[in-house]
């Protein structure tokens, strides 16, 4: 089944919001066979947003706008939804009662604006959005759909999988099943293992389909397939995925689509080994990584940042010797800051990060974007095993901290694989 998106608010086209409720839909759809097939945005305008609309049905039956639903004047969506279906503005009483219900829970207190979210087309079947105040609304047209939803991306993700999407596939139904493998990959980049796996590729039946996801440091493979019979597709996709990672081998860093932070979790969940970071660098966005993910704290002991010369030697015990001797960046320097993050922590994994981020403070020795890591591991009879190298990554300051942070998760999941 094929979708049309119109995504609507001035502050779209203006480049103050960026579009992500698009990329949401097209990712809730995809397990059902289902893709967008084109995405509009346009601005708050009663004709842009009513060409969009009869553009997208002469491409598709259903059609899913989000945004333009708030309380204030420039939000016009619901009135030229019901210019185009026809019918009146009405009161919903239980569009009232759930906007008293929100607000109750959130103390606030329900002012007019607001309350005029209840007043929807008569032509519409209403969907309580039960994360926020304006109204999901239903409009058939000619046996096509539209679904009106809000632009607040929170409310859209929450309730197009919990609401909207099962009415959809209740009243178009799918009779196609779509499977999914996902393989994570470090070591290449996309164009040289494009080149690796070129033949395999080449030989993927037409049922199946190969995407290329890469972020710094890592690509995420994703093998697609799609057919009527449920049974087939799952296994033409169990067996091109085997296949492929027996190619790839030790590139391999995971068979399951995760983040890079939730990897090192499970690795270090599995093994109950807790872990530790010392960030220069970085920030504390290693740390951060690690704890966006729910029940890290039964692994993760802590992080310090140690930005400066002077914490790094007072709080992780990095010799000042070693600072004058190497300067920070330097795998002497990042391999003392491991070991005192285990010191001061107690954690058997610990992981440390120096290096510039730019856009000054480089060298012709240690240019911009150079960053030196340290992975270390202590395992429970004593012995410590340790990973240090060093990465020189391109682009600007905040680009820079993302690949090093994804280096330094992969690199201490990797090295915990190997010593323990």
């Amino acid at each position: 089944m094929k979708v049309s998106v119109i995504v609507i608010g001035d502050e779209l086209l203006i480049g103050q919001v960026t579009d992500t409720n698009s990329g949401t839909l097209a990712r809730d759809m995809a397990p059902f066979g289902w893709e967008v097939d084109n995405v509009q945005t346009v601005g708050d305008s009663a004709g842009a947003i009513s060409r969009a609309i009869s553009h997208a049905f002469g491409l598709t039956d259903i059609v899913l706008t989000t945004g333009g639903l708030g309380p204030t004047k420039d939000d016009i969506t619901k009135r030229v939804l019901c210019d185009y279906f026809g019918g009146e503005l009405i009161h919903d009483p239980d569009v009232t009662a759930n906007i008293i219900t929100l607000f109750d829970k959130r103390g606030l207190k329900l002012n007019e604006l607001t309350a005029a979210q209840a007043m929807v087309p008569s032509s519409c079947r209403v969907i309580q959005n039960l994360a926020g105040t304006a109204p999901i609304m239903w409009f058939e047209k000619d046996g096509k759909v539209l679904v009106s939803m809000p632009g607040v991306p929170f409310e859209t993700a929450t309730m197009f999988p919990k609401a909207v999407l099962p009415a959809l596939l209740e009243r178009f139904g799918s009779d196609i099943h779509i499977e999914h493998s996902v393989t994570l990959v470090t070591g290449y980049t996309e164009s040289a293992l494009a080149m690796k796996i070129a033949s395999w590729e080449e030989s993927l039946p037409s049922c199946l389909h190969l995407a290329y996801l890469p972020k710094p440091g890592l690509v995420r493979l994703r093998i697609d397939g799609l057919h009527s019979d449920p049974a087939y597709i799952r296994e033409a996709v169990a067996d091109a995925a085997r296949s492929l990672r027996a190619i790839l081998g030790d590139a391999v860093f995971a068979t399951a689509d995760l983040t890079p932070a939730e990897v090192l979790i499970n690795e270090c969940r599995s093994r109950g080994v807790m872990i530790a970071t010392a960030e220069s660098c970085t920030g504390g966005n290693v740390a951060h990584e690690l704890t966006l993910i729910p029940g890290a704290s039964d692994v993760v002991a802590g992080g310090i940042v140690s930005y400066s010369n002077e914490v790094k030697t007072a709080v992780l015990g990095v010799s000042p010797d070693t600072l004058a001797a190497h300067g920070a960046v330097s795998h002497p320097v990042v391999r003392e800051m491991a070991a005192g993050a285990s010191r001061a922590t107690g954690a058997r994994l610990t992981v440390a990060t120096s290096g510039i981020a730019g856009p000054g403070g480089g060298s012709e020795e240690k240019p911009v974007g150079t960053v030196c890591f340290c992975a270390r591991y202590q395992s429970g009879d004593g012995h410590v095993g340790e990973e240090t190298v060093t990465y020189r990554f391109n682009g600007n300051r905040a680009r820079i901290i993302e690949s090093a942070t994804t280096r330094a998760l992969i690199l201490a999941a990797t090295l915990l694989r190997r010593e323990s």
